[in-house]
């Protein structure tokens, strides 16, 4: 299974910004995200730039280790709490 594009919501990188959803970026999965995967690839992006996907709880560990492995990921976050501090500030 690959990664999708991240879906959009508040906060998050997507490559429609037209959509305000929470959908999983797990290709195929329509599931509810709850998950934030912060993401960067040193290779194309400054450090302190996040790229994000979303993911359900089916798909976390899937999508971490996609990135993980890569060197990619940087940080997994409840989506709750994600929005919460991109409304902070």
């Amino acid at each position: 299974m690959s990664a999708g594009a991240g879906r959009r919501v508040e906060g998050v990188n997507s490559p429609n910004a037209s959509e305000n959803v929470t959908i999983c970026s797990a290709k195929g999965c329509r599931a509810d995200a709850v998950w934030v995967l912060a993401w960067n690839n040193p290779k194309l992006h400054t450090p302190d730039r996040r790229k994000t996907w979303l993911a359900c709880d089916e798909h976390r560990e899937h999508l971490s280790q996609f990135l993980a492995v890569r060197g990619f990921l940087k940080d997994v976050v409840a989506l709750e709490e994600w929005e919460r501090s991109a409304a902070d500030g």
